[in-house]
């Protein structure tokens, strides 16, 4: 049934030019994942855009350029022609550890500190359609940790790296001129590293615990906006969880008389199930020269509860499955944006958001080091006829987090035990955005 009265035809002939483009998009997209692999600490990325960081995070509602891709992509139904945006989010995080008393001398800093992130959106909108494609590659997720071997919980963690890059298709409709909606597929390529010691010391006697494994998943995306009043604007978006089994090896070695091991491999895998999001927000317009965002942010780290390693051929003294216990808990993040335009394309915007600790006590682990955050954003911005870009700065800090009763998640060897994360973590992260479009 052609669409608002367009050819049927002129349909199909731009249909098949958008598909020949995203095809296209999706080869370069590819090659542009594979060629920048940069894994940042901490675990979830939200940052996907520059506007959107300066805003705090709150865009759901707003999702007025093509990194709504992410966001909402409900919200590309708002664009005309061919746009393109991308940008990277450099980042400097610095974590820090002190340990319980009476061992509360040292305070300790994590190796790996600057990190940069790339992501890309691409959306079309055939003219006279109320149809609307789009495509993303972003990192919702990613992680660089290295702590010192001295820190006390060495049996416990290390180091790891989180690398998880998304291909995403979407396809929005406007179903009237005040409601769009839209769906996507979001196809995930993940690489998880874990290193921990066997022993409490790494010398004299040379020992370590890594696994390093990598998957494909498949999960989904949508998105509704809806704009009730010229001042008012409703938006949400649903992205589902995403299970994959990584596969790969695990790498060892202990020396000493008792329980030795030489330096050896061995073929193995796990399975995670990365967490299903809802983001709900509420813009308020009161001129054109004004735009006042929230949204809630929810977040099921549940599905980061309880799996296992698996080794088909243990050495002695290991298991063929090992219990990896997390037991995460489901959090929200609180994002206030306000954006200031002015004549000429130009805008300022301010922003913060408040974000929940997932990662309880009980088992927690240095590698993911969470705790209640506050982030602090503004950013400039200028949007002309054919091109945009906008810049934005963040600060983020927590009060210290006092961790205790904590066991080790993952024990790979019984006689691995006796230490464990208790102690006192402290976080602070400073960040720049630099995002760029085009549009035509």
């Amino acid at each position: 049934m052609p669409f608002w009265g367009v050819n049927p035809m002129a349909q199909a002939e731009l249909m098949a030019t958008t598909l020949r483009n995203l095809a296209g998009a999706i080869a370069a997209l590819v090659f542009l994942a594979s060629a920048s692999k940069v894994a940042a600490n901490g675990f979830g990325l939200d940052d996907q855009d520059a506007f959107a960081t300066a805003r705090g995070g709150a865009f759901a509602a707003t999702a007025d350029n093509a990194s709504a891709v992410y966001y909402n992509p409900a919200g590309i139904t708002q664009l005309q022609g061919y746009n393109f945006r991308g940008g990277i989010y450099g980042i400097y995080l610095n974590p820090t550890y002190t340990p319980p008393p009476p061992a509360n001398t040292n305070t300790y800093h994590t190796q790996d500190k600057w990190a940069g992130i790339p992501q890309f959106f691409a959306t079309y909108t055939p003219q006279d359609w109320p149809v609307s494609f789009g495509l993303g590659l972003y990192s919702p997720y990613g992680g660089k940790t290295t702590w010192p071997q001295n820190t006390g919980f060495r049996t416990v963690a290390v180091g790891g790296s989180l690398e998880y890059v998304t291909i995403n298709p979407v396809v929005a409709v406007q179903v009237a001129p005040p409601l769009s909606v839209a769906a996507g597929l979001m196809v995930n390529y993940t690489d998880l590293e874990m290193d921990q010691g066997l022993l409490r010391n790494p010398q004299p006697l040379t020992n370590f615990f890594r696994f390093d494994g990598s998957g494909w998943s498949v999960g989904y995306n949508l998105g509704v906006l809806w704009r009730p009043h010229e001042k008012l604007s409703l938006g949400a978006t649903f992205r589902s969880t995403a299970s994959v089994r990584l596969e790969g090896n695990t790498d060892f070695e202990q020396e000493g008389l008792k329980g030795w091991y030489p330096a050896t491999n061995r073929v193995a895998r796990s399975d995670f199930t990365f967490p299903l999001t809802v983001v709900a927000g509420i813009s308020y317009r009161p001129t054109p020269k004004w735009n006042l965002e929230f949204d809630a942010h929810y977040t099921d780290w549940s599905s980061f509860g309880n799996t296992s390693l698996y080794q088909p051929t243990p050495p002695p003294g290991m298991k063929t499955n090992t219990p990896i216990r997390l037991d995460w808990e489901a959090s929200w993040i609180y994002e206030f944006g306000v954006t200031r335009y002015f004549e000429n394309g130009w805008r300022l915007s301010a922003g913060y958001a408040f974000d929940e600790n997932s990662v309880p006590n009980a088992h927690y682990n240095p590698l993911a080091v969470d705790m209640d955050r506050q982030f602090f954003s503004a950013g400039v911005g200028f949007q002309g006829k054919h091109f945009d870009c906008d810049l934005a700065y963040q600060f983020g800090y927590a009060l210290s987090h006092t961790v205790t009763g904590s066991i080790p998640p993952f024990t790979p060897r019984p006689s691995a035990t006796g230490q464990n994360a208790n102690g006192k973590y402290d976080f602070i992260s400073h960040a720049v955005m630099l995002t760029v479009g085009m549009h035509f």
